[in-house]
């Protein structure tokens, strides 16, 4: 039997590794107000919760240690006792309330995405985000940056290999942050915990959420929703920087956008539209379509030796510019732009033995997008 002070040390010393461990343990503190103020709820809660355990047990206990039926214990015969009600009642009110406060205040807090200084729109897709720097003329799509055979375990991964991405989502320190949140295909959830932003992105509807971020790092999250048969490769990076670095890096996107957008009007070469569509392909289409071209059919139909992609170059455009409805194939109007689409199709039409020896140039995608 376990005299007292054993008991004591038992309880000093999970407390104490429950502190060292307290990243493992518990919820992050996180960098940014929001989230140090729900950590403080939470905390002040949880203890709040491991008082009144201690002593609703602890009195149970002791009246069932000390007038158990063995000693002759006697049950007691009474009524009503006002007093006593009153205050069983009173107590927890009074307890609730204080609870109710503080949490009504962050939540307050959590929803205002007034004033912001920057917006940005969100637009979940299976399975990677879009991000969109409303009124600075920057988009761009984030994806899963690891292998195949990395995630196989065939090649050599470090421990975010599932949570490393091509583009994350860069963000100023010390600066009022609105997201605007959105789907283009199912629900999904853009979940950082370290910045306390967790919100659904419904089709047909746009949800507000917001971050003010004090700390420069690297953030992780993920996709918080069930949305497909790859939601596990659905990461989200959050690289907080500087103001002043991040106005560097917002001037170096408007530049590489504008070089971007003259590539639309010239002539590119088989060999350049086949080096970057290998590139946007095995970013954006080899999650369903796999890497050589293979499929996963019903669902992905393979591309390698695709007769109807071979022998019909509109389809196969329109497939890629406006999707196909009802099935898995989204729109990537809005998603790619000339350049990018012209190079994919051009890839997909020469690569895995299909050799059609087509190309199709930025152009023509311009053109047909704007139809």
């Amino acid at each position: 039997m376990r005299l007292p002070w054993q008991w004591l040390l038992t309880i000093t010393s999970v407390a104490s590794l429950s502190q060292a461990h307290a990243s493992s343990w518990n919820m992050p503190v996180g960098v940014t107000d929001t989230s140090r103020n729900i950590f403080g709820l939470h905390m002040t809660i949880f203890w709040v919760c491991v008082v009144i355990g201690v002593i609703v047990f602890g009195v149970m206990f002791y009246s069932l240690f000390r007038y158990r039926h063995s000693k002759g214990a006697k049950a007691a015969r009474f009524h009503e006792h006002t007093s006593v009600e009153v205050l069983w009642t009173a107590i927890p009110i009074l307890i609730l309330v204080g609870m109710a406060v503080p949490a009504t205040a962050t939540l307050k807090n959590m929803y205002d995405a007034s004033e912001a200084d920057l917006d940005i729109m969100i637009t979940g897709q299976q399975w990677r985000w879009r991000y969109e720097y409303l009124g600075e003329d920057i988009a761009y799509t984030s994806n899963l940056s690891t292998t195949r055979e990395q995630i196989r375990g065939e090649s050599e991964r470090d421990e975010h290999y599932l949570l490393d991405v091509d583009e994350p989502l860069v963000l100023p320190i010390n600066r009022k942050v609105r997201f605007l949140m959105t789907s283009d295909d199912v629900i999904h959830s853009w979940w950082v915990p370290e910045i306390a932003v967790k919100q659904d992105t419904i089709p047909g509807f746009i949800n507000e959420n917001w971050v003010q971020i004090n700390e420069p790092g690297i953030y992780r999250g993920q996709c918080a929703e069930l949305c497909g048969v790859n939601h596990g490769f659905m990461p989200i990076v959050v690289h907080a920087m500087e103001e002043a670095e991040f106005e560097t890096w917002l001037e170096e996107r408007k530049e590489a956008a504008e070089q971007e957008a003259m590539g639309v009007d010239r002539e590119w070469a088989i060999e350049e539209l086949m080096a970057r569509g290998e590139e946007v392909y095995q970013s954006i289409c080899s999650s369903c379509h796999q890497g050589e071209g293979q499929g996963a059919p019903p669902a992905f139909p393979a591309l390698a030796g695709n007769e109807q992609l071979i022998n019909e170059l509109d389809w196969h455009l329109d497939r890629v510019i406006n999707g196909v409805s009802g099935a898995a194939m989204p729109a990537f109007r809005n998603t790619l732009n000339p350049v990018e689409i012209a190079a994919v199709v051009t890839y997909t039409r020469n690569a895995w033995g299909n050799e059609t020896g087509d190309t199709v140039q930025p152009a023509t995608v311009a053109e047909r997008i704007a139809q």
